[in-house]
């Protein structure tokens, strides 16, 4: 299954990065020379991800209810052995990449055959928070409890290793706390959608934030299910790349 295209769209343009400013603006140089200012769907600081002067791609989308036509989709990254890597930056995708795998069966030797996939479900306390994906399981499932899916857009590498987070993320903490919560009452499964394939592990980003780390392990000791899942970014298709190993304390969880 490893390497089989999950999602097909109309190739998308390539350019080269000249900066990326407030946040959600970039500007790229297209192939003509024209300089452009895309839409950049990451509000995080994209460590080890931002290369200005290094290829991007685009998807041109023309509306008149846009403000830009232009949207930043994937980044070319350095790698190791002078290699390259095409990382995608659009942090939309991953609850829908996690989505497609669930529904196409790729990791149903985790999460067990289900009945049914929702989106965005309050929980937590007073309801306040929304779960990303829930997953009610068939009654031919060994485990028969709800499985509480949060999904973490993931593209920053030490080496081989994804890292999350990439900075101090007080929501990130929330959500490890609330999936403790669900625990042993319901499943609660975090996975990183790593958005490349150049890596084959995953650890919690512990100098990006040390809490993060923290309750990054209490979680896994609770019972909070770790799934690390891989994806590559081509200009007109991504694909599956496979489950990653979690590493904590640099041993294999």
């Amino acid at each position: 299954m490893v390497g089989k295209t999950l999602l097909e769209f109309p190739p998308l343009h390539e350019g080269i990065l000249v900066k990326r400013y407030k946040r959600f603006l970039a500007d790229v140089r297209l192939k003509d020379g024209s300089v452009i200012t895309a839409h950049c769907p990451n509000t995080g600081p994209m460590k080890g991800v931002l290369y200005p002067g290094r290829r991007v791609r685009l998807n041109y989308c023309p509306s008149p209810s846009r403000k830009l036509n232009w949207t930043w989709e994937q980044a070319e990254v350095p790698i190791a052995n002078n290699g390259t890597c095409w990382v995608g930056v659009n942090t939309l995708f991953a609850n829908k990449l996690i989505r497609i795998l669930i529904e196409k069966g790729f990791l149903e030797e985790y999460i067990g055959p289900f009945s049914n996939i929702r989106n965005e479900v309050p929980y937590g306390e007073l309801k306040k928070s929304r779960i990303d994906l829930l997953v009610e399981p068939k009654p031919k499932n060994i485990d028969l409890r709800t499985i509480y899916i949060e999904v973490k857009n993931t593209t920053w590498v030490q080496g081989e290793r994804a890292l999350f987070p990439d900075t101090v993320t007080e929501r990130g903490q929330k959500h490890l706390r609330e999936l403790r919560n669900l625990v042993p009452v319901s499943r609660g499964v975090l996975i990183p959608c790593i958005c490349r394939s150049d890596v084959s592990s995953f650890s919690p980003g512990d100098s990006a934030d040390k809490n993060y780390g923290t309750l990054f392990r209490k979680a896994i000791e609770a019972g909070v299910e770790v799934i690390p899942c891989s994806f590559g970014f081509y200009r007109d298709h991504i694909t599956w790349e496979g489950i990653k190993k979690v590493f904590v304390n640099d041993q294999h969880a």
